[in-house]
């Protein structure tokens, strides 16, 4: 019986967890990425840059089932997202030529919609016109969808589950809590960011219709500050009187929203840790 191949386009943290789920489901597993060495046993491995032009035209040959799509900055600039996103997108076009995998899967961001002053969103929402980080992402989804290629698109709110998170050294730093305007955050926990994104793979290899977006976030939107008092009192922390929020910080600028995730629900997935206070009890017992 022939095993389904899939080929991750930047294989760091998460592609390298969903890829052992996969391993552990009989797939074969190829990680592209610029140091393919760093790679844990079971994935093969070849070294690119996907944002240089021609550095997917293996593809065509390879021939891979599925393509995984994981797209990060190569700087912070505005111009580092046109490389990291809207570049690397014409680049995997490019490089599948005439070849048509029974699916791709793009890792996108929430950062994309619109909305600022914390209202709900879905996946059908508006997206954003004046954030030219989000526009870069915006146009990467938008070349991809727009192809020939059978495209899902999964916008993950913020990532969480490392030990050594910005938000958990953030909280240890005592700029936490008190101070704060009301800000939504969202979040999904890495290993539920990789079980949805493997639960879709495998969806579709069994003949399965995704929806063409999904949001990857958990149950509860929850305001930062909450979420930042909570982990402090975890952590048995005072807060730092010296510390004053900075209201002038990329992540206030670009506004704040809540966002559904009635369709990862739909799918028939199910959520492992389904609030921040689960998914960081979890991260805190295993620091």
């Amino acid at each position: 019986m022939k095993r389904n191949s899939v080929l991750f386009v930047g294989c760091g943290d998460l592609g390298i967890r969903t890829g052992r789920i996969l391993l552990e489901q009989g797939w074969l597993v190829t990680g592209a990425r610029r140091d393919p060495a760093q790679l844990p046993p079971g994935f093969a491995g070849i070294a690119v840059d996907y944002t240089a032009a021609g550095s997917l035209d293996f593809l065509g040959e390879s021939r891979p089932d599925f393509v995984v799509a994981s797209f990060n900055p190569s700087d912070r600039s505005v111009e580092g997202y046109r490389r990291g996103f809207t570049q690397a997108a014409q680049n995997l076009l490019a490089g599948l030529g005439d070849h048509r995998p029974a699916g791709i899967l793009m890792v996108s961001s929430t950062r994309v919609f619109a909305e600022r002053a914390g209202g709900w969103v879905d996946e059908d929402s508006p997206l954003a016109g004046d954030d030219p980080r989000a526009l870069a992402i915006i146009e990467a989804e938008q070349a991809l969808r727009q192809s020939p290629h059978p495209v899902c698109v999964l916008r993950c709110a913020g990532i969480y589950g490392a030990p050594d998170g910005r938000l958990l050294n953030k909280v240890r730093r005592g700029e936490w809590g008190a101070g704060q305007a009301l800000r939504y955050g969202n979040r999904i926990h890495r290993d539920d960011c990789a079980g949805f994104m493997a639960y879709l793979l495998a969806a579709t290899a069994a003949g399965d219709q995704l929806a063409p977006v999904y949001i990857g976030a958990d149950d509860l939107p929850a305001p930062q500050a909450e979420v930042e008092c909570w982990l402090a009192q975890r952590l048995g922390l005072p807060r730092n009187p010296q510390w004053t929020p900075d209201s002038t910080a990329e992540a206030f600028s670009i506004g704040h929203k809540r966002c559904s995730n009635r369709l990862l629900h739909a799918s028939g997935y199910r959520l492992l840790y389904p609030d921040y206070r689960s998914g960081y009890e979890a991260v805190l017992a295993g620091a």
